[in-house]
């Protein structure tokens, strides 16, 4: 149990601020290295009362002995005929019990509130009266960078973060919003008991209610009443008038949880009782909580703050809280790997809710699901109805007619509407307008048109609050929490209508390719769906004679040679090393070792066939000489890495005398010889000059050689449209390789057929398909 609270005399406080001197810190640096605020070190400095937690965590970040500070223990301070020291030992059992434990989701039993906590962090700006407009706010998020669709987040805010502790202790009354599963009990119940242990405000006695519990309580007590009836039960005589002095004497830190959980009817009250606390019994510290989107409410002396949403940082603490607890450590690098690795769904653990459901599901199979679509819907599923489910509350009825599945239609329909429209941020019109199309055609819907216009407004501000699906991230600007949920549900509306033409129309927009996997991971039957996505694929380069005699090149040399690979793996494999002389985006990439095209048709596909240990020798001595080839054609990379060139045409040499292939291999030597003479220069200056006189000459050399020994290092000159629809067939043809990956149920023929036929020109698509009819 907590200490005494304790004071440095005056010698004390000099000799801590002569050590901070000598550390040349600021108060705010010393706060952040002994992980207090930054008031709190300004009152432990200047003589008034802290708990001896703070002053130990202040002495080691100054690297200053705890005995070697003078102190003065503060007098023991009476309330009500009790010690203070002896009335926190009476409620501590109560508030340990309460909130020392939480448990949420299908956790099997309670864990530690105090093992996995995060510190929260809040926005002092509530984003929902930010006045700019969509272009603006998206501008603020991406950083004034040109918008490239590269999963940027929603949730990413350019506004200061502060600790909520520090903004607790600055402001004695606080009231704490946030969207639903933000943390915001999570954060009061830590207060509790960071309170008890003495690391915050430990000269305070902490009360935690939860105002759902005390609206509830038989014959509607007072506030005052119903803390006092929990004292009672702690051992407390007197109660009533021991509460009433503790909060007059400014000795109580009172947290009162949920205010968004409180029904309509009782609200008033509720009100009524959080300013009587608040104006009445200034001297103590309150915080309330609410979920943002229900506020509608001012009080006078509460200073309103924004729950912030996780960072990265934040995002591996909690991981690494959780896994810690729960004595399963070999799990937390995977986990947050696979965060980083999959950005749409790192997103959503920028929800504390959403990431304990994350970790839940990766503590009990070891991995995150295959088919993101699943994970979403659980996701989803949990914030429509099983997150206040879980906890026993009641929400008020927000439209008589609009269930759960309903709810669920109407938000893709305007997930639908926006992302076609590339509309991540609408306004609120936009949406009210979409809701109110919706509902005026449920059974038994009003005519009035204002009438059905209030109930949309209401509809809106309703599933803000009480799902978090929607919300203001603007004044009158809304977007979906995340931008997952916003591609998720346009995804289920297509998957629902099955119109693939939507998807199969938008193949070439980066934007759309996760709403296109979704699609995939969404529907029951994905037949239909694939072949949609073939046929505009082919059609891509279907009316370029160059491409598709480029097209025809890469089948050719495909059949030319020997391969232990699938006909479509090797294609891929020709194709890439093609577009590594024009695009310049092949030979750097980071390997993967599948060789089977139909898991991912990649840039990487170069490298992980040549790394491989049973690497075919017509691969390895293509790929070195494209390698070579690819280092030739760029100066600085010529200058930078001649190294590389040395060992790819030494490779390559190597290859060819493997396979037999002397004529092959007496040309390599030759252009190995020739460029010996810049090899052994060592000036950067000397070098340049002598590539700007030679090293054309000698790479179109080099290029000759590969065509006439290898049909390959071909100059195909695209123009700049060419190489943009080369790369758009490119990347789509990888979606719908990506979709045949997914779960979504495709049968054995389609699948073969569509394996079969990747990236071959028209005419050969036509003969593979008139020999099968």
């Amino acid at each position: 149990m907590a200490n005494s609270s304790i004071q440095l005399s005056e010698k004390g406080q000099l000799r801590l601020r002569h050590a901070l001197k000598d550390k040349e810190w600021n108060q705010m640096q010393l706060a952040r290295q002994a992980r207090v605020s930054r008031p709190t070190v300004s009152r432990l400095l200047n003589g008034h009362p802290v708990d001896p937690w703070t002053l130990r965590s202040v002495c080691d970040a100054l690297g200053v002995e705890v005995d070697a500070v003078e102190l003065k223990t503060a007098a023991a301070k009476e309330v009500g005929g009790y010690d203070l020291e002896e009335l926190r030992e009476l409620v501590a059992p109560d508030i340990e019990r309460r909130c020392g434990t939480m448990r949420v989701l299908d956790m099997e039993r309670p864990i530690e509130v105090g093992s996995i906590y995060t510190a929260v962090n809040v926005l002092e700006r509530l984003t929902a009266n930010l006045r700019c407009s969509e272009g603006e706010l998206l501008g603020q998020i991406t950083g004034g960078e040109a918008f490239s669709f590269d999963r940027f987040g929603l949730t990413r805010v350019r506004q200061k973060r502060v600790p909520g502790l520090e903004a607790m202790e600055r402001n004695p009354a606080l009231m704490v919003l946030g969207k639903p599963g933000a943390g915001k009990t999570t954060f009061l119940k830590y207060l509790a008991i960071a309170c008890l242990s003495g690391k915050c405000m430990g000269d305070r006695i902490p009360i935690f209610v939860t105002l759902k519990e005390f609206i509830e309580a038989p014959e509607q007590p007072s506030i005052l009443e119903f803390i006092a009836d929990a004292w009672e039960s702690c051992g407390v005589d007197k109660s009533l008038d021991v509460v009433t002095e503790v909060l007059k004497s400014g000795q109580g830190l009172v947290l009162l949880d949920g205010l968004d959980e409180v029904q309509a009817e009782d609200q008033n009250r509720a009100l009524f009782e959080i300013r009587y606390l608040g104006d009445r019994y200034s001297e103590s510290n309150i915080v309330a909580t609410c979920r943002i989107a229900a506020k509608e409410y001012i009080f006078e002396r509460f200073v309103e703050v924004e729950v912030a949403d996780f960072s990265d940082q934040d995002i591996q603490q909690f991981v690494t809280n959780w896994f810690t607890a729960k004595q399963d450590l070999p799990k937390i690098k995977p986990l947050i790997e696979r965060l980083e690795s999959e950005k749409p769904v790192k997103e959503l653990a920028s929800s504390p809710l959403l990431l304990t459901l994350l970790c839940l599901v990766f503590g009990e199979a070891g991995d995150l699901p295959s088919n993101r679509a699943g994970l979403y819907k659980e996701g989803v599923d949990l914030l429509l109805k099983k997150w206040d489910g879980k906890r026993n509350i009641r929400r008020d009825v927000i439209y008589q007619k609009l269930s759960t599945q309903r709810k669920e239609n109407l938000l893709g329909q305007l997930a639908l509407a926006t992302f076609q429209r590339g509309e991540y941020f609408f306004k609120q019109r936009v949406a009210e307008e979409q809701i109110l199309t919706y509902i005026r055609n449920l059974p038994g819907a009003k005519e009035d048109p204002e009438a059905l216009r209030v109930d949309s407004e209401q509809v809106l501000k309703a599933i803000e609050a009480q799902h978090g699906l929607l919300v203001e991230r603007a004044r009158g600007i809304y977007s979906f929490s995340h931008l997952t949920f916003h591609e998720y549900f346009t995804a289920k509306e297509i998957a629902d209508q099955q119109d693939w033409g939507i998807v199969a129309s938008h193949l070439t927009q980066t934007a759309w390719h996760e709403v296109v996997l979704l699609t995939a991971g969404s529907a029951r039957d994905g037949n239909a769906l694939v072949q949609h996505l073939k046929k505009n694929t082919d059609q891509l380069l279907s009316q370029d004679p160059k491409l598709q005699n480029f097209l025809m090149h890469t089948f050719t040399k495909t059949r030319q040679i020997q391969s232990p690979y699938k006909e479509s793996s090797s294609r891929a494999f020709y194709f890439s090393l093609a577009q590594a002389l024009d695009f310049d985006f092949t030979l750097s990439r980071s390997p993967t070792r599948d060789l089977n095209l139909t898991s991912g048709i990649t840039e990487d596909f170069i490298l992980s066939l040549a790394r491989d240990e049973v690497f075919d020798l017509d691969f390895n001595l293509d790929f070195n000489l494209v390698s070579a080839l690819d280092l030739a054609l760029n100066l600085d990379r010529v200058l930078a890495r001649a190294g590389d060139l040395d060992l790819t045409l030494t490779s390559a040499l190597a290859s060819s005398r493997q396979a037999g292939q002397e004529k092959l291999a007496q040309a390599l030597q030759e252009r190995h010889r020739e460029i010996q003479p810049f090899r052994q220069l060592t000036d950067r200056k000397a070098k340049k000059e002598w590539w700007n006189k030679h090293g054309k000459s000698w790479t179109e050399k080099l290029r000759a050689t590969a065509i006439k020994h290898r049909n390959i290092g071909h100059d195909w000159q695209f123009t700049k449209d060419q190489k943009q629809k080369l790369q758009q067939y490119y990347y789509a043809n990888l979606l719908l390789v990506q979709c045949l990956n997914s779960d979504c149920y495709i049968s054995r023929e389609v699948r073969q057929e569509i394996d079969d036929t990747l990236l071959l020109p028209i005419a050969e698509i036509e003969r593979y398909q008139a020999e099968r009819s």
